[in-house]
Formats: structure tokens, sequence, C-alpha cells
């Protein structure tokens, strides 16, 4: 049953898990419009009269419950169903929201726009943190997981990548239709639709990529050395936790590269031809594990995603022949330290959630950590990290506990400094 977030308790609702989201979308970029079918699959949580999700800006045409039609309310982005007949705690039951309209970003005062949005020439879903309700009815907490079949419905010309592995597709006059499963437990905010006008390729090792025809060149050189990223990541954090891997990249600028589960989404601004963007390319790849496999149980502990991904970064330099990870820690801690020292990484606030001083500072408190566990007891437990919480959700003290198995030294004081200190350590 969803608990409420600490940062964002406005999303999510209680009484309830999803367990299920089958999401059937039709989709007309010209007119940027969106039909949906959602049906869901729910197990309440406790005895339920009705239930309440987050939905954005959508004319909701019908609510069905057990395939009956019910009475909602909309409004706000929030959905409130209301059950023919009450519905006991246990009882798993479905519900099935019908809704066309243009889909709009959620807006938020720290993060701009959030969810689908408008390309030159298609559609992008970049949710991260709460904009799943921009593009479909869905319980939007981060420590609630469910699995996904996706069923997408655009003009032949167009190429939809959406999460897991596509398992049908069907030409059927004008349009095409797209079907891809996800049958590994997925976060609301890394659901995720990419629609254009793009090539078909695959990497040396049958990683698929959609990108644009006029940087199918640049593209290939600089993602070039990603299969033998997977190969050094699975090595140092275990095997990659997927059924596959894709990559898109936009026709358009894009200010960062856009984590999804099984997918990672580049701008055409990180394509030069000359692997300018290679770390990012690094920093997505490794959110497969960190923050996708293993999700966050509350957005307070977004240092375990950011930190992480920054620190493969460095990982990655070290073993392609670019700088060691000791130098660009040397570097980082320089920089950091003309910076404000105000901000604890473990807690750092909702507003500083996304600060770029919980990416670089996690990234450094984990080179700290293979420093006093050595390398071997540090690569230990983070592939204990990830075996143990694997396609679950986890927490800051839980990854503590974790680091603390492998050494005989109190980690206490450590972590207290290093996560929950404004002052650099």
């Amino acid at each position: 049953m969803a608990l409420k977030d600490s940062y964002l308790p406005a999303h999510g609702n209680a009484g309830y898990r999803v367990a299920h989201y089958d999401l059937d979308l039709d989709y007309k970029p010209i007119a940027a419009r969106l039909s949906g079918r959602a049906r869901l699959t729910v197990v309440a949580g406790v005895a339920l009269t009705g239930l309440v999700l987050d939905l954005g800006t959508f004319k909701v045409d019908r609510v069905l419950v057990e395939g009956r039609p019910v009475r909602f309310t909309h409004g706000g982005g929030k959905l409130r169903v209301r059950a023919a007949r009450p519905i006991a705690a246990g009882t798993r039951f479905t519900v099935e929201v019908r809704y066309v309209g243009t889909p709009r970003p959620i807006r938020t005062r720290a993060w701009g726009d959030l969810g689908w949005d408008q390309l030159a020439d298609g559609a992008i879903v970049a949710s991260q943190p709460i904009g799943a309700p921009s593009w479909f009815p869905c319980n939007d907490t981060v420590r609630e997981k469910a699995t996904y079949r996706i069923t997408v419905t655009a003009p032949s010309p167009y190429t939809v990548v959406a999460n897991g592995v596509l398992v049908d597709g069907k030409v059927g006059g004008s349009t095409t239709t797209w079907v891809y499963e996800q049958d590994v437990p997925m976060a609301t905010y890394l659901a995720t639709v990419q629609i254009g006008q793009y090539e078909e390729l695959e990497l040396t090792d049958g990683q698929p990529a959609a990108v644009p025809s006029r940087l199918v060149a640049k593209f290939a050189h600089d993602f070039g050395r990603q299969p033998a990223m997977v190969e050094l990541f699975e090595r140092l954090f275990g095997p990659y936790p997927f059924g596959q891997y894709s990559v898109v990249v936009t026709d358009d600028d894009l200010e960062v590269p856009i984590e999804a589960q099984g997918v990672s989404v580049f701008g055409a601004n990180h394509v030069d031809g000359k692997r300018g963007f290679e770390r990012l390319v690094a920093h997505e790849l490794a959110h497969q594990w960190f923050g996708n496999s293993v999700g966050l149980a509350d957005w307070r502990d977004i240092w375990l995603n950011e930190g992480f991904a920054a620190y493969a970064e460095w990982l990655w330099s070290e073993e392609s022949g670019g700088a060691t990870a000791s130098a660009i820690a040397t570097r980082t801690r320089v920089a950091l330290l003309r910076q404000g020292q105000n901000i604890r990484i473990g807690d750092p606030g909702v507003d500083d959630m996304f600060d770029d001083r919980v990416y670089k500072r996690g990234a450094l408190t984990l080179h700290t950590l293979r420093t006093v566990l050595g390398d071997a007891a540090f690569f230990s437990a983070l592939r204990e990290w990830t075996h143990t919480y694997r396609h679950r959700t986890a927490t800051t003290d839980q990854f503590i506990a974790v680091a603390q198995r492998h050494t005989a030294r109190p980690l206490a004081a450590f972590f207290q400094s290093w996560l929950y200190t404004g002052k650099l350590p």
C-alpha cells in the first residue's frame, strides 16, 4: 500500500497499490491529441469505497471498476473514483479509465515542466519526479512499482519507443501500433514513451537505438563504447537488471539526458561525433542499476540515484584511459569547496533534490568510502546492494547497513559527516 513521500506528499494516494498498468494510447503528433484507455490492476490495502488516482488535464469520458461504469470526479490533478460497492482489504480488482485530450506537462516551480511534451516533430516523456500524470492515470509515488504493457498507435512514419521489450507491431493503413511489455516492476516516473521519425539501429551487442538519420554516423562513434560500459558495470555492479537497454536521440536539443527504465534519451546536442558527452552515456546507463532496479523508497534519498550514477562516470573514465577516479575526486573536492557548504545530501530538501552538489558530493562520498573499505570490499558491497534490492526500493539507512557488513570499522560517523553535515568533510 502506497505511503506518502516525505518531499512530495501531494502525489500518490493511500489505501491501495497498483500491480499492473495496461495502457492503450493513440497519438496524433500534428494535432497533439492523445486518446487513452488505461486498465489498472489494483490491490486494496484497506477496505475501500473508492480510490483516488493522479491524472492531469484530460477529459475523462468513462471510468469502470470491474467492468462496470462508476461515478467519478476529476480536478486539481486528482481523479476520484467511487466504487459501486465496498471493496474488502486484500481484494484484487480492475479500474479502467478512458480519456482524451492534449497532454500537458505538469508545471512545477522548482523543475519546470515535467512529463509528456511536444518535440518539433513527435513527443517526449521526461517525468522525473512527478510528471507521470501528464499522460496516464496512476498512483504517482516513487516507492510503488508495477509491471506495464504499453500499446501506442501513431502515424506509420514515426517510431515509438517505450519501456520493456517490443512484443508486437501492426501496420494498419496509415498508422502503426507498437506493443511493449515491461515485466519488471517500475516506478511511475520511469515510465516513458518516445515518438519521432527515427532510424532504428543496433549497437554491436544488439542494444537497440532510435536516432535521427542526420546523426547516425556521429551516434555510432559517440555511443560505440557503450557495450564496453555494460561489461564494466556488470563486473563492478552485478548483472544488467533488465531484458533490454534502448537509447533514443531526439532531433531537438535537450537540457539534460533523460533516464527511464530500460531506456535513456539524449538530445541532438549530446551527439557531437567527438565523444564529448560520453560521461553522460555512462551516467544514464548506470541509472539502470542505481535508481531503476534499486529504486528510491523516498525522494529524500535521491543521492542513492545521482551520486552512484555520477561515480559511474568516474569509474568509466578510469577504465577507458581517462583521468583516474582519484584525480577526478581531487578536482571535484576543490570545486565543491568553492561552493555553498550548506547542503546535506542525505536529506537535501525538496528544492535542492537535483542540485549539482547532490551529484558531485554523492560521488565523492562513494569514492571516499572506497578508500576506507578498499576496492575488494567496496565493490563487493555495491554488488550486494544491487542484488539484495534488485527490482525493489531502498533507503540510505539500508545502504549504510550493507556497507557496514563489509568492514569491521564503524561507519556511523563517516556517513553522518558525509551525508548529514552541511560542511564538506
